[in-house]
């Protein structure tokens, strides 16, 4: 890190660095401005990122934009039917010159976790980052390990393809803070991402692009200090308890947001209320990470299904109906 890092850096020139941390990201990631913010805000809320898409709109590029303008360790494991536990927390390993097993730690032993295709493995592998996006941290043979500061999993999975793939328990899903969507990009997008590869653009190389590390750890873990701060009324308290109440009523859903899900549209919101400058949380605050936060914490009816449904419109037609403090 260059020496203008050295001191402690204050909560604007922060907001002004992670608004930098975008900037670098779109050097490589077009058209994606949407998801680069939901993965900040989820570093900033100690959150994991659930990205969904088709096959080709930059999950992967977007992850190592982030981890790479960010000066974060970043992992990638290609989730497979024969993917073993053991081989994404680690595993003991015999040592025969010392006579004993020694533990070989996995690659969720990182900043950043990129879980490729997750819905392409079993349950009980899928089930072995639980304890890491809980607790963050490993256990193995008895012993306790802790998993590096910050951490988080940024999980893929393609909403077209369902055959040979594996549903992601409700457990497990819950336990992302957001779900982010990569749509199809625009024509003009998309002409200026051929325009880029024409040019010579090689997604490969970050550097070449000119992605320039920004921030680091140490800076990352103060802005999630000053995002703890944050304050929250007791009648904002009250909104988000309210909406999320408002979806187990809904006579589409069979399953709505439990107060996990409430704890964690107050976290997206204290950070995203942060990056705008703001010592508390306003409604508005929420109202812009409903969809994000709860999307994914929602089971619709098998009638509303069929009726072609979505959980989008369910929360956005909650946010038309639920009373909004003054």
């Amino acid at each position: 890190m260059t020496d203008q890092y050295t001191a402690t850096p204050s909560d604007d020139e922060l907001r002004r660095t992670l608004a930098q941390v975008r900037a670098e990201v779109g050097k490589a990631v077009v058209g994606q401005d949407g998801a680069v913010t939901g993965m900040i805000i989820a570093l900033l809320a100690r959150g994991h990122v659930l990205l969904e898409g088709v096959p080709g709109v930059a999950k992967t590029l977007l992850v190592r934009s982030v981890s790479h303008a960010l000066s974060l360790d970043t992992k990638r494991v290609q989730f497979t039917p024969d993917l073993m536990p053991g081989d994404v927390t680690g595993s003991l390993i015999y040592d025969a010159k010392a006579g004993e097993f020694s533990f070989r730690e996995g690659p969720v032993f990182t900043n950043i976790l990129l879980a490729d295709e997750i819905n392409r493995t079993p349950p009980k592998t899928q089930s072995s980052l639980l304890e890491a996006m809980e607790e963050r941290q490993v256990s193995a043979d008895g012993v306790t390990r802790a998993l590096p500061d910050p951490f988080l999993v940024a999980a893929t999975q393609n909403p077209i393809e369902y055959e040979g793939t594996y549903t992601l328990p409700e457990a497990q899903l819950d336990r992302f803070l957001l779900k982010l969507v990569l749509d199809l990009p625009e024509r003009a997008v998309e002409v200026d991402v051929l325009t880029r590869h024409a040019g010579g653009f090689n997604p490969r190389d970050l550097t070449a692009a000119g992605v320039t590390p920004v921030l680091g750890a140490a800076e990352l873990t103060q802005a999630q200090r000053a995002v703890a701060r944050v304050q929250a009324s007791p009648d904002v308290l009250g909104y988000i308890v309210d909406l999320a109440r408002a979806t187990r009523q809904s006579p589409s859903v069979k399953l709505g947001v439990s107060p996990r899900g409430s704890t964690a549209l107050l976290a997206a919101s204290k950070a995203w209320a942060w990056l705008n400058g703001s010592t508390g949380i306003t409604p508005d605050h929420v109202q812009a990470m409903v969809l994000p936060v709860l999307r994914h914490r929602i089971q619709l009816r098998p009638e509303a299904e069929l009726e072609g449904v979505s959980v989008d419109a369910i929360l956005r037609s909650i946010l038309t109906q639920v009373r909004v403090p003054i």
